[in-house]
């Protein structure tokens, strides 16, 4: 599994930039604020702590919108209209929410120098971060949200903890799909946790940590044996892999009738996991916003460089019967093992990171 790795984290490369012609008028700032970002807040374009902070924040503003609560007669919160940084102090208290004050307040200083929303800003950084990251998207990135906002309701951030039902309500409440949640969750093949067990701070959630790619799919299938810290805690499961760790919510979701078959489907077609995360970003990043309204300015987003990343393998010492097959309706895919000694993971990161995209991962 160490030479997996090392391929992937060969394939990482600056991304290239689009040519400024192809934005205009009220796009032309963003290719200021992506000189900037990358050189002081990306560390050069890398694929890093920075990126994975910014990821997970664009999911913690965004999801912060309730139909259901607007039915009710009450405020339901504006979306991805960036509330997560203009009220910070009320936001960031929320227990969900523990761990993104970090992010947020590096991120504010950026959006006030370029005179940007911070909607806008928050959006901008995780499209350009995730660009960063190999085998990563090209995210489509629009425009000209108000900087004007109204805090958002608290208890509207899944909690990995949460049973499946509750977070398939959450989700559908916001318009996601349990295919749209599996997509989201693609996110978490470039994450770590930080608080759900503080004392392994920076634990990966697969063994490629560090590429958007399929293996996070295969190894949440293996059959869980052991923790990675001090044992068992809220929001975690045992893992299969000695130092890797397992969100309890990404455990069950894996496991459940209504998402099984589309988290499978991911671990033969990174194509397919990236279109689908793709297309369910733009959503997220629109909610609770008039996207007719909004200015395309996807042509300022980096294209990621190309990346020849290595199909989904059983890790070294697993085989087949360590798979918890859980789509009845599709056979578990033939995959090649990895050669050598029982797979075992380390953190990759010396500052740890904190990332959730649908499940609060720190």
């Amino acid at each position: 599994m160490l030479s997996k790795a090392l391929i992937a984290l060969a394939a990482f490369a600056v991304a290239v930039r689009a040519a400024p012609s192809a934005a205009a008028g009220s796009c032309a700032v963003w290719f200021e604020v992506l000189d900037d970002i990358q050189a002081n807040l990306f560390d050069g374009g890398e694929c890093g702590e920075e990126v994975h902070e910014s990821l997970r924040l664009t999911f913690h503003d965004a999801i912060g919108f309730s139909p259901k609560l607007f039915a009710e007669g009450k405020f339901g919160g504006g979306g991805a209209d960036g509330s997560i940084m203009a009220f910070a102090e009320i936001e960031t208290n929320f227990h969900a929410n523990g761990g993104i004050d970090d992010i947020v307040e590096t991120q504010r200083p950026f959006a006030l120098k370029h005179n940007v929303s911070f909607g806008d800003f928050i959006q901008f950084a995780g499209a350009v971060g995730v660009s960063n990251c190999a085998g990563g998207p090209r995210l489509q990135f629009l425009a000209g949200r108000s900087n004007f906002s109204s805090p958002s309701p608290d208890l509207l951030v899944p909690e990995p903890s949460d049973s499946n039902d509750k977070i398939f309500a959450r989700m559908a409440d916001a318009g996601f799909s349990p295919a749209e949640l599996v997509a989201l969750l693609a996110s978490h093949s470039v994450a770590a946790q930080d608080h759900v067990d503080p004392t392994i701070p920076g634990t990966p959630f697969d063994s490629t940590p560090s590429a958007f790619d399929s293996q996070f799919f295969v190894e949440t299938l293996l059959k869980g044996t052991l923790f990675p810290g001090n044992g068992s805690n809220v929001g975690e499961s045992k893992s299969a892999l000695e130092g890797e760790f397992r969100l309890f919510s990404d455990n069950n979701i894996a496991r459940d009738s209504r998402s099984a078959c589309h988290w499978q489907a991911f671990i033969t077609d990174h194509d397919l996991m990236v279109s689908s995360f793709t297309n369910v970003m733009a959503k997220l990043a629109t909610l609770g916003q008039e996207p007719s309204a909004l200015t395309d300015c996807s042509n300022v987003i980096p294209v990621p460089a190309p990346a020849k990343l290595p199909p989904a393998t059983l890790p070294a010492g697993k085989t087949l019967a360590d798979i918890h097959h859980a789509c009845d309706s599709v056979p578990f895919p033939a995959l090649d093992t990895d050669a050598g000694p029982a797979t075992s993971v380390a953190p990759v990161y010396v500052i740890p990171f904190r990332l959730s995209l649908c499940c609060r991962a720190s």
